[in-house]
């Protein structure tokens, strides 16, 4: 288990390399010259004096390839720079706002937990019964239904409409209703139909008719045959899903005006913050790729005949 774990964590090194180079790279060949930018949030006039002192100041009039060294080798340290806006560090201005979307989405990731494998199992093991019929329907409405237009509905019934619920901030559990819900319900929608199909795939397999024929009990055929075994593609989808979670607060954050890496990131695309957003994409690249390690790890505990390389 450790060989296979150490050989899924090599291969971060040239996903990180790679990830970083096309961020760095696609960010300077932008339609905003960095230098432009950093002028204009600093809220001095761009004049060509300014723009050369500033060009040799933040080392743009490097070759490209010497500037994304440069930026690597800080990057290494977690040293992205300076932010164009603020002029606090890139990296600690992001992990301030960090924590509160950690905590929104991996409520949202408990929820969908909660809610969607119950609702799997008990779809699968009342096939074609109303029940089922039922969660099929939640399953698609909540695959339909957009984030952002579930999340104005949702304010304006329960904040503005009937005013039971805080329409923005961060505050006591009242406040996480709404951004929760929103977040977590296509993603609960999702891996609903996911746990039943896969439940069912198990279910009829020859190994649980053998076990009905021996005289096991259902309990037991579930829990050690079918729940166990389906389990596999379920892993998959939650580890996609909490990239997801993440990805999309930046919507439900702006949206609710919550104090999180979100809406600090949307301001800084719209403030052409490149150290901030450079550094939030690596980032972000670092957590999927976590998820997916973790998600491999997961996948050999469960059957030990997975291993690195293998089909």
């Amino acid at each position: 288990m450790l060989s296979f774990a150490l050989k899924r964590l090599a291969l971060v090194i040239p996903v990180m390399l790679a990830v970083s180079f096309i961020v760095f790279m696609v960010l300077r060949l932008g339609p905003v010259d960095p230098a432009l930018a950093y002028l204009l949030n600093s809220r001095i006039p761009p004049t060509d004096d300014a723009l050369a002192m500033t060009r040799l100041e933040l080392g743009l009039n490097k070759p490209f390839l010497e500037q994304y060294l440069i930026w690597f080798k800080g990057a290494m340290s977690l040293d992205f720079g300076l932010s164009y806006t603020t002029k606090r560090d890139a990296f600690g201005e992001l992990m301030y706002y960090f924590p509160t979307t950690l905590k929104l989405a991996g409520i949202s990731m408990l929820v969908v937990m909660m809610l969607s494998i119950p609702m799997g199992i008990i779809a699968a093991l009342k096939r074609n019964s109303t029940i089922d019929r039922l969660i099929k329907l939640f399953s698609f409405v909540g695959v339909s239904t957009p984030s952002f237009w579930l999340g104005f509905l949702l304010m304006y019934l329960c904040a503005v409409k009937f005013q039971i619920l805080p329409p923005f901030g961060d505050g006591d559990i009242k406040h996480y209703i709404m951004p929760v819900i929103t977040l977590s319900l296509m993603s609960i929608a999702i891996n609903t139909r996911l746990t039943r199909t896969s439940f069912l795939e198990h279910l009829n397999q020859r190994s649980v008719l053998y076990a009905r024929v021996t005289g096991m009990s259902k309990n037991k055929i579930i829990g050690k045959y079918t729940l166990k075994n389906s389990m596999i593609p379920i892993i998959t989808s939650l580890g996609m899903h909490f990239g997801e979670l993440l990805g999309g607060a930046v919507v439900v954050e702006t949206l609710f005006a919550w104090p999180g890496v979100g809406r600090y990131v949307v301001s800084s695309i719209t403030n052409h913050d490149y150290p901030v957003i450079q550094c939030f994409m690596i980032i972000m690249t670092g957590i999927f790729i976590l998820i997916n390690l973790v998600t491999d790890i997961l996948y050999a505990c469960l059957n030990p005949k997975i291993r690195y390389g293998q089909e």
